[in-house]
């Protein structure tokens, strides 16, 4: 299990290249319900961007069904998985009032063309994918987020600053990018991202972990959080860590197929919190801004720090 656990998480972030990919025009597609393997998604649409390389890119779209949305997110999922692989997570924020737009990645298991894409051409491709959709969706302002290689690409729009191939402008961050919520993202990845590139980090963030998520070939959680530490104190940036918890909420984000049971309570907790950072630096509400440095915590199950 655990090898092919470490597969999953090396073989897109160990094996990337600098390859160039262009963009950008945008065409609405269909919407239509997201079919899921455990049903249907509730209010999960697709539509459909078409890069100026003629790649199609499926978007799903979650919009709060009883009131404008308060505020946007566009989110980047795990390597190999899926958007709706997520729902555990989106509903939360679908229910405090946010829409939330999610590319199906090419490196994705479930994409239709994955077996014409190496692994190292997902990199590209994510940061095309993002930027079309911010093209499309997030023209104002938005939050940045996602999970574990999407983690690191919200970092990115964030400010962060991993490899860039050759012929992708720079830099990676959009000033549009209001905060920025990652779910586990990785450890400081040789020849790719180490921790000096985490560093420029420019907007309030949250980075999440929880103490049995072991990066690949590793037996300590803490690399998740050098996102954190890197950067200059004084910026509102929040590491949260959860007693128990692995890479994956065991199955309630990114893979459903893993035997659980599900840590859907301690997602739900990772989730308010999020809320409370967006509410407090994304629509800055000094009331979230207080409940969040309430929590904070430097031991228990539910730890919350800030630099």
């Amino acid at each position: 299990m655990m090898t092919h656990i470490a597969d999953r998480r090396t073989i897109v972030l160990g094996s990337l290249s600098l390859a160039g990919i262009s963009l950008v025009t945008a065409r609405a597609g269909r919407a239509s319900q997201v079919a899921t393997g455990q049903g249907q998604a509730s209010t999960g649409l697709t539509s459909e961007l078409v890069l100026a390389d003629g790649r199609p890119v499926t978007i799903w779209s979650w919009l709060p069904t009883h009131r404008r949305p308060r505020a946007t997110i566009l989110f980047s999922h795990g390597a190999a998985s899926a958007p709706w692989k997520y729902e555990h997570l989106i509903q939360h924020w679908v229910a405090a009032g946010y829409m939330v737009h999610a590319p199906l990645h090419v490196d994705s298991t479930d994409h239709p063309e994955r077996d014409r894409f190496s692994p190292a051409a997902s990199w590209p491709a994510r940061i095309a994918d993002m930027r079309a959709l911010a093209e499309h969706h997030g023209r104002e302002r938005y939050v940045a987020a996602g999970h574990s290689y999407g983690g690191l690409m919200a970092l990115a729009l964030g400010g962060a600053a991993p490899t860039v191939p050759p012929g992708i402008a720079t830099p990676l961050r959009d000033p549009r990018v209001q905060a920025v919520v990652a779910f586990s993202p990785p450890a400081p990845i040789p020849g790719f991202v180490d921790a000096a590139a985490f560093a420029p980090l420019a907007v309030p963030a949250l980075i999440q972990t929880g103490t049995d998520d072991m990066p690949p070939g590793t037996s300590d959680w803490r690399g998740h959080l050098v996102a954190w530490e890197a950067p200059a104190a004084g910026g509102n940036r929040y590491a949260l860590v959860l007693d128990g918890v692995d890479h994956y909420f065991k199955g309630a984000i990114c893979r459903p197929e893993l035997p659980g049971p599900p840590q859907l309570a301690e997602l739900a907790q990772a989730a308010a919190i999020s809320i409370e950072l967006i509410e407090g630096f994304a629509r800055n509400r000094r009331r979230a801004r207080r409940a969040l440095d309430a929590r904070m915590s430097a031991s228990g199950p539910v730890q919350l720090l800030r630099r």
